[in-house]
């Protein structure tokens, strides 16, 4: 009886047989998504090690004050970064600042508020917009938003805000359309179609029991949002902006249309200036081999470096948002 019951149960060479199919199948999927994962990492790797290379002469000659620099003279061959880096940043964080809001304004209304009848043809209409090619962007930014903002918005902002102590220095200037402030509206209307796309996505997922139980206790739309919505999909949310902002500060043509490409360093967001995008895309083809090619490398290792602190600021801000959550909970 025990001699049938262990023959019985004993494997047969064809389930051996797949059972070792099955085993190289795990090992190939395995290696297979390992290699791609380590690919990732080698072009990360050669990128960085390309452009401390190429960058080197000139950090070498200039130091790490390169970064601190205004000048730069293709001429006198005396190169900076910091008019650069001033205008990339400063473009970015003006389009986040008007970004942001009314992508979560819109990320709502289509979850909560939107008729169902609406809801589709409008968001449609915001995934369009971020399939706009960039060029286009910059062609309507430079003849047909900069001659309006020139002649209405810029002195409606003298008049108000640039009246304000302090702050008015910001609104100063000839209203001559291009400038760092065309430049980051123009990036805005650029990224809110993302960031808005990932906003509805993440909000879609919140389970409904959650959003109903809320509603059933009295809270209204916007309690709702606030301490349901926000709070399950702040992941979600935090990487919607990150990717507005890597798209913002690497933009090259939209930007290089409106920003005036200017190597000078104003306070007046109505001065036209540069961003590191924009001054790689105007004199990289013409740089001579040198401190000038060198340091538009540079230029572009700073970008990079700026791109990493942002992303490392935000998984730092998801971190200390999960550590807070668990300490309530």
């Amino acid at each position: 009886m025990i001699e049938s019951t262990q023959s019985h149960s004993a494997p047969t060479p064809q389930a051996l047989r797949i059972a070792k199919v099955q085993r190289i199948q795990d090992f190939l999927f395995h290696g297979i998504t390992q290699f791609f994962a380590l690919t990732v990492l080698i072009a990360l790797l050669g990128i960085i090690i390309s452009l401390i290379s190429n960058a080197w002469p000139a950090l070498s000659t200039f130091g790490i004050g390169f970064f601190f620099s205004q000048e730069w003279d293709v001429i006198k061959g005396q190169f900076g970064g910091l008019i650069a880096i001033y205008g990339t940043l400063a473009t970015s964080i003006i389009a986040l600042l008007i970004a942001v809001p009314l992508s979560f304004g819109i990320a709502v209304f289509l979850t909560e508020l939107c008729p169902s009848s609406l809801r589709r043809p409008l968001g449609t209409a915001v995934e369009l917009l971020a399939a706009v090619p960039s060029i286009i962007y910059g062609m309507f930014g430079l003849f047909i938003f900069a001659p309006l903002f020139a002649e209405y918005v810029q002195p409606a902002l003298a008049g108000t805000l640039g009246q304000i102590p302090g702050l008015g220095i910001l609104f100063s200037g000839a209203f001559n359309g291009i400038g760092i402030l065309c430049a980051g509206l123009i990036l805005a209307m650029m990224i809110l179609p993302f960031i808005a796309s990932v906003m509805r996505d993440v909000f879609e997922i919140v389970p409904p029991v959650l959003k109903e139980s809320a509603y059933g206790i009295g809270c209204t739309t916007w309690e709702v949002v606030k301490n349901v919505v926000l709070p399950y999909t702040k992941a979600g949310v935090i990487g919607g902006v990150m990717l507005g902002l890597g798209r913002a500060l690497g933009e090259t043509m939209a930007v290089t249309f409106v920003i005036g490409n200017a190597h000078r360093l104003s306070p007046s967001l109505f001065a036209p200036g540069t961003s590191i995008a924009s001054t790689l895309a105007n004199e990289f083809g013409e740089a001579e081999a040198g401190n000038h090619l060198s340091s538009l490398f540079a230029l572009g290792l700073a970008l990079f470096i700026i791109t990493f602190i942002v992303l490392a600021l935000a998984k730092w801000m998801l971190n200390s948002m999960e550590k807070r959550q668990g300490l309530k909970t």
